[in-house]
This record gives C-alpha cells, sequence and structure tokens, in this order.
C-alpha cells in the first residue's frame, strides 16, 4: 500500500464554507479532511470517484456526497466543470436541524440525476445560485452560501422518504422533533465522554428517557446504522484526529478515542479503513518520529 497517496487538507482558508472549480487534472490522490464536501458532477463520459470502499461512476449532473472524515479520490473525472462545495463541521453541528439532517444522510453518497430528477433539478439549482455569488466575489457571500447551504440540506430532508430505501434505514422517518433531539443530545453526550465507563446501548436509551427497544429503532433510522457500529465509528473519528498528534501513542489514542485495548483498536480500525492505526498515522507523521 502506497501510503503517499494520502493527504490531510485542513480547513483553515474559512471559517465555514467554500467553492472550488476549473482544476484541468483530471484525477486527485485519496485524502480524507475534517470538514464535508459536495460534488456537483461534470460533463464527460468517465466521471469516477471512490468514498471509502466504494467506487462510483457517475454521470454529468449528478452529486457526490462526502461526509467529514471520509477517505475519498477522484479516480477520472472533468474538474474543470466539476463544482466543490466544501463545509465545515463545525457549521453542520451548530444547529440542531443540521446535526439531524447530517445524521440521516450518513450513508448517502450519490443522488442520480437519472433516478431523483425532481431532487437533483432543485439542488442544482441551489449550487448554481451559490457557485455565481462565490465566484462574484459579492459582500456577505460567505453568509449567503450558507444560507443557501441550510437551504440544501433542507431540500434533502423535504425528499428524505425518497431515498430512505437506498440507506436502508428501515422505516419511514416519522419520528417526532422531541424523539430525534432526544438522540441528537445522546450523540452529543457520547461524543464529548468517549472515556465514559458506560456507553451501553441500555445507559444511553436510561439517558435518552426511552427504552432500549424505542432505542434502538430510533437510532438506527436517524444515523443509518445500528448504535454498536455508529459508537465504533465515533470512536474512529475521533482516533484519526488524535492520530495526527506523534506526541500520543497508539495505545494512548485507542484509550482517549474510548476503545477498551489496543487489540480490539487495531481490529475496528483495520476492518474500516483497510490499514493499521500505525500505517494511517504514516499519512500525517514522518517515520522518524514514530
Amino acid at each position: 500500500m502506497d501510503l503517499k497517496r494520502y493527504e490531510n487538507y485542513g480547513f483553515d482558508r474559512i471559517s465555514a464554507i467554500n467553492l472550488a472549480t476549473g482544476f484541468k487534472q483530471r484525477s486527485y490522490h485519496a485524502h480524507w479532511h475534517p470538514y464535508g464536501e459536495i460534488v456537483l458532477v461534470g460533463p464527460g463520459q468517465n466521471n469516477v470517484f471512490r468514498v471509502d470502499r466504494q467506487t462510483f461512476n457517475l454521470a454529468e449532473g449528478d452529486f457526490l456526497l462526502i461526509w467529514p472524515m471520509e477517505v475519498h479520490e477522484i479516480i477520472d473525472a472533468d474538474r474543470e466543470r466539476s463544482l466543490i462545495i466544501q463545509f465545515s463541521n463545525g457549521f453542520m453541528n451548530s444547529l440542531f436541524d443540521l446535526q439531524r439532517i447530517m445524521h440521516f444522510c450518513r450513508n448517502l453518497h450519490v443522488l442520480c440525476v437519472h433516478t431523483h430528477a425532481r431532487l437533483v433539478r432543485e439542488l442544482q439549482a441551489v449550487t448554481e445560485k451559490m457557485k455565481e455569488i462565490w465566484l462574484s466575489a459579492a459582500r456577505n457571500r460567505e453568509l449567503r452560501c450558507c444560507m443557501l447551504l441550510m437551504e440544501f440540506m433542507l431540500t434533502l430532508d423535504q425528499h428524505r422518504e425518497e431515498f430512505a430505501s437506498e440507506m436502508k434505514n428501515g422505516a419511514p422517518y416519522s419520528y417526532t422533533d422531541t424523539a430525534i433531539h432526544r438522540m441528537i443530545m445522546v450523540t452529543d453526550y457520547i461524543k464529548n465522554n468517549l472515556t465514559a465507563d458506560d456507553l451501553s446501548q441500555s445507559a444511553m436509551a436510561r439517558l435518552a428517557g426511552v427504552n432500549k427497544d424505542y432505542f434502538s429503532r430510533i437510532f438506527h433510522t436517524i444515523t443509518g446504522m445500528n448504535y454498536s457500529r455508529w459508537l465504533n465509528t465515533i470512536r474512529l473519528e475521533k482516533a484519526t484526529e488524535l492520530l495526527t498528534d506523534p506526541s500520543l501513542s497508539l495505545t494512548e489514542v485507542a484509550m482517549l478515542s474510548g476503545f477498551q485495548s489496543i487489540s480490539s483498536f487495531n481490529r475496528v480500525f483495520r476492518e474500516d479503513k483497510g490499514m493499521s492505526p500505525r500505517e494511517y498515522r504514516v499519512l500525517f507523521v514522518p517515520s522518524d518520529s514514530e
């Protein structure tokens, strides 16, 4: 495995949103970052992308959704006429509704113009407005584009039942905002307390004030995955962040991420990333500092 192909890119230029287009090179090596991306695919016969271990051959006008911390790669695509919208995780976590939508859409990566024609047309209109405002360098362009990003996410939410079955999220999204708010409260608690003694599903159901079976159903609907898988996903997100700190040993990274042993950390990490934590760290830390 050539680990030099992977890079991490920060989000230092702007605080919430960025737009990019016009790149001549058709490919871009695998990388990840703590912010998300929306790609409006450009023209041409070949538009091939990879997100984690999934490869997508997309058509002009399709959307590719890349959520924070996902390894992704442009294998061969028209980058010159594609539009890339980058958005910060902090912005998405600033509002309950944005958190809820991102939780629900976490397993959604592709929206095809042929299978979701009406939805894609609406999203294209929003992104074209974003592009126009951003490239004009108009006053308050960041604020205006953030408002359009919220409109993009709101449009996704309004069409959620249309693509829910594709994500295998179970029953239609029919829970009340109160119930969803309790789940978001639980997920926020977990993210801030990964080293807590008891993060079992039973304990989190009690924290939410619901029974375990109900908790399990609504949690799966909102996040698109069962509780144990989601918890491991959050632990891995924390671990990938901590691995960029060369002062922490791999054991310390595992413990601070909530894993009970280095062996379980290594196993879960390799299953998800296709490499060991030590190999992943090489992406950020020179070998002589290990």
